[in-house]
């Protein structure tokens, strides 16, 4: 497998994890993350989300002209830079949501 379809096929499938439901809007998580899932989200999933915002953040340079016509410039960045920054680097080490900044 070269580089690139090792990055699309990471890009997707951090894609594929974003979209799975791992919690009720508005529950908190209580439960302090293991050992293991800290490990997992530092080894494997902080790199592939940093790496899905840079991928992102080229999707969305590339097809800025089209979203503008469009007029969906900010929703374009939410899904394409937003997103994947904050879970990448916002998030707590094994942590599988988020916390927005009005929850903090």
């Amino acid at each position: 497998m070269d580089k690139r379809s090792l990055f699309f096929f990471a890009l997707a499938l951090v894609a594929l994890l974003g979209t799975t439901p791992s919690m009720a809007q508005g529950e908190r998580m209580e439960v302090q993350p293991s050992g293991g899932a800290m490990i997992v989200d530092a080894v494997v999933a902080r790199p592939l989300l940093a790496a899905a915002t840079v991928g992102g953040t080229a999707i969305f340079l590339v097809s800025l002209p089209f979203t503008a016509l469009g007029g969906n410039v900010d929703g374009a960045a939410e899904t394409l830079i937003k997103t994947p920054a904050e879970a990448a680097f916002r998030r707590c080490l094994g942590c599988t949501v988020s916390r927005r900044a009005d929850e903090m």
